[in-house]
């Protein structure tokens, strides 16, 4: 039913026990392209550091232990391509199995669990509010917050499940 991860639970904690690691996994997935290391280490640094651009040193530290330890280890267990010579790394697809390891935070800044019980919250409340006559929201039909929640929750699934793809999918099509 759920798809088998060919590492083992030690081997994943260990991956992502390491923050660069995991950051370096979320840019690559939100990218979804390959990056140079140049790119990637200078990514990673402005986010530990919070400047941009962040110091030269923590860039070139970055950079560094990315070409020395970590991309290399990441290769090896099979989540990244990291071709060391050209200085370029891409995502896997063995490496989305890590996501359920991870609290992935969407682009508004919170994560998907906070994200579903904000909305199931707020569909929750819009429908009690109706069933109860509560004045003015008494006089919709409890039917159409249900409907329109559930339908956010489904839209909502679909759409972190397929990584943004969709919303990918649509600016080609669309030619913007």
């Amino acid at each position: 039913m759920f798809p088998q991860s060919a590492l083992t639970e030690p081997e994943i904690y260990g991956v992502l026990s390491n923050p660069r690691r995991r950051e370096t996994l979320a840019a690559l997935w939100d990218a979804e392209t390959t990056y140079t290391l140049r790119a990637l280490s200078e990514r990673l640094a402005t986010a530990e550091s919070g400047l941009d651009p962040a110091p030269r040193a923590l860039r070139e530290s970055v950079y560094n232990a990315l070409h020395q330890t970590h991309l290399p280890k990441m290769d090896a267990l099979g989540l990244v391509a990291y071709d060391g010579d050209r200085k370029t790394v891409t995502a896997l697809p063995a490496s989305r199995r890590l996501t359920p390891y991870m609290d992935v935070v969407t682009r508004a800044g919170i994560t998907w669990g906070e994200y579903y019980r904000a909305l199931g919250l707020v569909g929750l409340f819009a429908t009690t509010t109706t069933l109860a006559d509560v004045p003015v929201l008494g006089a919709v039909d409890p039917l159409i917050p249900a409907t329109v929640f559930l339908g956010l929750f489904a839209l909502s699934t679909a759409y972190q499940l397929t990584g943004g793809r969709v919303r990918w999918w649509l600016t080609r099509a669309l030619g913007r």
